[in-house]
């Protein structure tokens, strides 16, 4: 019986629907201001960033912003549905300067507690239509916290290059925020 490690590990191209590891980045000790992510080839069909999210702003969480190739002019829209254990809420934004796409613990939640999230990029280097964002983010902080589903469109039609990340509340990203960018091949 094949090691399944061993044999994953064997392949030497990818095929339809895989991930590829592009990058990672790790907040060192004082924390960052911004996770960047630039010079993004066109080579895959989405792109999908996993992340760990601690904020060092002065609250129990936050969101994190998104922003593509540096535009932050009025062109982003956000729907959201969120829960708390207690209570679900939908809202909505039709002209942001960012996209929200994760959501982190703050300085205020409890020590070594991280925000998670995962966002896929639809059709990101297409240059026929406005790019399409969905996140699926939240934290358990021991029987409290949020889950949000998250979905942003950034309304242009330009290839995503770059992708800049930053704390919603005034604040760093956290040391130990770890984010990673993959990109999937189509079918």
């Amino acid at each position: 019986m094949p090691i399944l490690g061993i044999l994953a590990s064997s392949k030497l191209t990818a095929a339809a629907g895989d991930y590829e590891s592009i990058a990672t980045v790790t907040v060192g000790s004082g924390g960052n201001a911004s996770v960047d992510f630039t010079s993004i080839a066109a080579d895959w069909t989405h792109l999908q960033v996993r992340a760990i999210l601690r904020s060092s702003a002065s609250t129990t969480n936050t969101g994190l912003k998104a922003t593509f190739n540096s535009t932050s002019t009025n062109y982003y829209a956000l729907h959201q549905l969120y829960g708390d254990g207690s209570s679900a809420i939908a809202n909505t934004n039709s002209a942001s300067s960012y996209a929200v796409t994760g959501h982190q613990t703050g300085a205020s939640a409890t020590t070594g507690i991280f925000g998670v999230m995962v966002m896929d990029i639809l059709d990101y280097a297409h240059t026929n239509k406005n790019k399409t964002v969905r996140t699926l983010t939240g934290y358990d902080a021991n029987g409290s916290g949020l889950i949000l589903l998250r979905s942003s469109l950034w309304m242009n039609t330009s290839a995503i290059t770059s992708i800049s990340f930053t704390s919603e509340a005034a604040g760093n990203l956290a040391q130990y925020s770890h984010f990673a960018l993959y990109g999937i091949k189509g079918a």
